[in-house]
This record gives structure tokens, C-alpha cells and sequence, in this order.
């Protein structure tokens, strides 16, 4: 039985003259230990469909469907069972780790409330753990640094402060939402670095939420593409980075800069994502694809079996796609 199974997850947020449906139709599955990466341009559904499952939408914000954690639905839960789990059993990064900590409050009360809600230790006990933490997230001298403020910390210690409260009390489920957001590229491959540690350690399942394959590459086994709301490509990395059977992969795949090509410019895919408060008819990623049929316009496609755990939402025959794709 999955860790984590979630079941055609919709997300709607109503406004005073709109309906914007942000997610539509997400399943996937999270077996223990295991690592998702959800991937996809800004609005395409990605932060939406987790804070949903943890109860964190916006007010306007409506969330159906099933996602079911140790036979419990998350979808529609109360917030005083929601509170019971969140931040114990499941944990998450948020994106900004400036805004999302306390400037009024230090490190260290904000890391101790929390061991102290869920696990009911004394203070002291807290600070010993959370110092711990910090400690093995490598943020050097952590004995002093937890007496300090957000912002007297860097950016990447800050990040890492987000990953040890995260891990405060050994969640089994741990969703990172662009984690390494904003950070030069020698910390992110060390915060990178970091969850692969954590996770062997602690065996904890991740979700991580990003517009970069090259960090899915470095951290996910399986990987779910996401565009306007949709589910369009879903299987193991190592299929998706070999055979990418739809456009939208082809085209995130074909932006990326790669050391085995010759310089030049990046092939960026033409356009910009669709207005969700008034989304395109049929396909939602018809109007950017160079290879879009008339059916593609009026008839979105359903998200299809092509071979075993791997799942694509296109009228294009695979054949073709694949064709292209040996160009990536």
C-alpha cells in the first residue's frame, strides 16, 4: 500500500466574477523512502496541488478529491486533525525561507514550539534536538547560531534552518517546494547534497516541487510533468530524461543548457502559459506546440498508459514524439 495515494486532486479558487481551477485531475503515488519530483513552468499547478493536500490554500481556495495518508483523507480534514499530522508526519519547504520564518522570533524558539507541541518535551530537551538538527544540516557553530535571527543568517543557512525544522520530528513524508530557489549553484548542490543525506538517513519520502530538471535528475526517481493544471507526462526519471514522449517535456528538456552541446542559445519554448481564469479549450498546451492538429484544440487528451508506469496526456502518436525527442 502506498505511503501517500492521491486521487483526481482539484483545486479551485473563486473570485467575485471567476472560477480559476488551478488543479485538474492529479493522481500519483508515494511508496516509503521514495522521491517525487514534480516539474512545470510558474502557475502550472505544482505548489498548489501540495498546499492543498496539507490544508494551506488561500481562503478562496477549494480543494476535492482524495489524498490518502495512512488510510486517512487529507482532502476536506479538520484542522484539528490536520494540525495533529502536519509538521509531525508530514513537513514541508517552503519556497522563500526569509519570508517563511519569524523575523521576531530566533531560531531557536521558533525550531523548540514545535518539537514541544508534537513530541511534548521540555525546553530543554527541544533545544538539545533542534541543535542537533542544525548541526546536521552543516550549519557551522550551530550552538550560537540557533540565539540568532532570520536575519542574521545567509541565504543558504537560512534554507537550511527551513530543512532542519522540517525534519524536526522525523516526518514521514517531507514536500520541498523549490528548495534551492535563489541559491548560487555551489549551495545548491550541497542543499541537494543534503536531502540525499537526510533521506538515506532518516528514510523519509519526498515530494519536491521545482521548474528545474537538473535538479530532478540529481534527486527524483519518479517524475510527474505538470501545465495548466494538468498531469501531462508521468513515469520514472530515467525514462523521462531517455524517451520524453510528450512536447511540453521535449521542450523543457531542449531549454536546459548541456555540456555535450556545442554554445549557443538556448531553445526556449515560444509563448507564455495559459490564463487558468480563462483557460484555452481542448489541450492547454496546444497554443505553444509546433505540432498541435485541429483535435488537439477542441479535445483536451486523457492521461494514457503507454507502457508500464508511465503515463502521457497527447493525441500525438508516441512514434513521432519519441522521433523528435532523440534530438533533445
Amino acid at each position: 500500500m502506498p505511503l501517500l495515494e492521491v486521487n483526481d486532486l482539484q483545486v479551485e479558487f473563486r473570485t467575485h466574477d471567476a472560477a480559476v481551477r488551478a488543479v485538474n485531475g492529479v493522481n500519483f503515488t508515494l511508496e516509503e523512502g521514495e522521491t517525487l519530483g514534480i516539474v512545470g513552468e510558474s502557475g502550472s499547478g505544482k505548489s498548489q496541488s501540495v498546499l492543498a493536500m496539507l490544508g494551506l490554500l488561500a481562503s478562496n481556495g477549494r480543494a476535492s478529491g482524495r489524498a490518502m495518508y495512512r488510510g486517512e483523507n487529507l482532502i476536506g480534514m479538520t484542522n484539528r486533525a490536520m494540525n495533529r499530522i502536519r509538521g509531525n508526519r508530514l513537513s514541508m519547504i517552503f519556497q522563500d525561507p526569509m519570508s517563511s520564518l519569524n523575523p521576531y522570533l530566533t531560531i531557536e524558539r521558533q525550531m523548540t514550539e514545535v518539537l514541544e507541541l508534537h513530541k511534548n518535551v521540555t525546553r530543554r530537551e527541544a533545544k538539545r534536538r533542534a541543535i542537533s538538527l542544525l548541526e546536521a544540516v552543516r550549519i557551522p557553530e550551530a550552538a550560537h547560531r540557533i540565539g540568532q535571527y532570520p536575519h542574521e543568517l545567509s541565504g543558504g543557512m537560512r534554507q537550511r534552518v527551513m530543512i532542519a525544522m522540517a525534519l524536526l520530528c522525523e516526518p514521514e513524508v517531507l514536500f520541498a517546494d523549490e528548495p534551492t530557489t535563489a541559491l548560487d549553484v555551489t549551495v545548491q548542490a550541497q542543499i541537494l547534497q543534503l536531502l540525499r543525506n537526510l533521506q538515506h538517513d532518516f528514510g523519509t519520502s519526498i515530494v519536491l516541487i521545482t521548474h528545474d530538471l537538473g535538479v530532478v535528475a540529481g534527486l527524483c526517481e519518479k517524475v510527474m510533468v505538470m501545465y495548466g493544471g494538468r498531469v501531462m507526462e508521468q513515469c520514472d526519471a530515467n525514462t523521462l530524461f531517455a524517451q520524453p514522449s510528450h512536447p511540453y517535456t521535449v521542450g523543457l528538456l531542449r531549454a536546459l543548457p548541456r555540456l555535450d552541446h556545442d554554445g549557443g542559445e538556448l531553445t526556449g519554448i515560444p509563448g507564455n502559459p495559459p490564463n487558468m481564469a480563462h483557460p484555452p479549450a481542448g489541450c492547454p498546451f496546444h497554443e505553444r506546440c509546433a505540432d498541435a492538429s485541429d483535435e488537439c484544440a477542441v479535445d483536451a487528451p486523457a492521461l494514457k498508459a503507454i507502457g508500464p508506469g508511465w503515463l502521457r496526456a497527447c493525441h500525438r502518436p508516441v512514434h513521432l514524439i519519441k522521433k523528435e525527442a532523440s534530438h533533445v
